[in-house]
């Protein structure tokens, strides 16, 4: 395999951020040097995170490495997780109203509210299933990832009708958008 390479970060406004993802059907070695510039993308960056789209390719890829680093001097340590074809099967009626920031949205912060638990699926590089509970900041992590699939930056996120719990100071949504949101957040296809 050739060396990985730095890419080229797509920044709010371009097209690419706005599509939903493809499913990822080929897992080639094309595939594997994907993934390994998006970690070396990721890492020179300060990113806990990288999708696919954010590089300007229309798969269903993403990158979670929780790790504590300038941007996230408090993250837990993970290793670099490779997640392709994500979905997000159940998630907490608990949320959490956070602080992020998006390597696609530079220099900003918002607070974003985001389910505490998820339930999620997703295959590996080998095309193997992998199914798992993440909470806390790491589950932060894979719906903010899981966004940019479905075309949603955190610029959109914050004025979804999900956020709306934030501005009362509620920290719980509705049953009603709580199946609104299951509805949404289903399988890439």
């Amino acid at each position: 395999m050739p060396a990985s390479d730095i890419m080229t970060i797509a920044q709010s406004g371009e097209a690419i951020l706005n599509r939903q993802a493809q499913a990822v059907i080929s897992f080639d070695p094309a595939l594997v040097q994907l993934t390994e510039n998006m970690i070396a993308t990721m890492t020179a960056a300060n990113g806990v995170g990288i999708a696919a789209p954010q590089v300007f390719s229309d798969l269903a890829i993403f990158i979670m490495h929780s790790r504590s680093n300038d941007r996230y001097p408090n993250a837990p340590e993970t290793s670099a997780t490779v997640v392709i074809n994500p979905r997000i099967i159940a998630y907490s009626d608990e949320m959490e109203l956070g602080s992020e920031g998006c390597l696609s949205i530079a220099e900003r912060r918002v607070d974003v509210l985001r389910h505490k638990t998820i339930n999620v699926q997703y295959q590996s590089l080998s095309g193997e299933v992998i199914k798992q509970q993440l909470s806390d900041f790491v589950a932060r992590i894979f719906q903010h990832e899981f966004d940019h699939l479905q075309g949603i930056t955190l610029l959109e996120r914050i004025t979804m009708a999900d956020q709306t719990a934030s501005q009362t100071g509620n920290q719980e949504i509705s049953t009603e958008q709580n199946q609104q949101n299951q509805h949404t957040q289903g399988a890439v296809e």
